[in-house]
């Protein structure tokens, strides 16, 4: 049986990253999505062959890598594209996750995806944590953060799946709207509750 997995997620600035390195301190494994979606599409990979069969050469580098930059703009600007690539690397990103989960030994891991709920992946564990904070406050951080205008920050926000449907996905929330709030008790009490979850597997 897989190792009990929660999946970390949460909106632009809203913490994910630091609640992940709050993971990694207390020794729990994690995986990050981005690190898997690189993986399958690296070069040699059939995921890599696949997207050069479906959307041309061009999508390859000199060096034989992905064009990331060439194929994002394809696949945002047509539909039917996003939906072939995710039909060709959402398969191989299900089987990496599977195989990394039952490689652990410890009493849960983590997932992380900035995109876990809109992209069906939340599929792939057993509980989903959110890490919240108000619009304003992302707004304010995206742009102190990136060093960019309100109108910019509110596009990257716009960009991902609206904060309502996150919560709605979410078996447990961190409360992250003040930075002075004590975030990291917050997440002591879940990591004793995914202790015990993953124990009593």
């Amino acid at each position: 049986m897989s190792i009990f997995t929660v999946g970390l997620t949460g909106g632009v600035a809203s913490g994910k990253t630091y609640v992940a390195g709050l993971f990694l301190e207390l020794g729990v494994p994690l995986l990050e999505a981005d690190e898997v979606a690189r993986e399958v599409v690296a070069v040699g990979t059939p995921g890599l062959a696949a997207i050069a069969e479906r959307f041309g050469a061009e999508m390859l580098l000199d060096d034989g890598s992905l064009n990331r930059r060439a194929l994002r703009e394809q696949v945002f600007a047509d539909p039917h594209a996003r939906r072939d690539l995710e039909a060709i690397t959402h398969p191989l990103i299900r089987a990496r996750v599977a195989e990394w989960r039952a490689a652990q030994s410890t009493p849960y891991s983590v997932y992380a995806a900035a995109i876990l709920v809109e992209s069906g992946m939340s599929k792939l564990v057993d509980r989903v944590l959110v890490v919240d904070a108000p619009e304003a406050v992302q707004l304010k951080r995206v742009q102190a953060r990136d060093t960019i205008a309100e109108p910019l920050a509110r596009q990257m926000l716009a960009a991902q799946a609206p904060r309502a449907v996150k919560l709605a996905a979410a078996q447990d929330v961190l409360d992250n709207a003040d930075e002075a709030r004590a975030l990291k008790a917050q997440l002591l009490r879940l990591h004793a509750l995914y202790t015990r979850l993953g124990s009593g597997r």
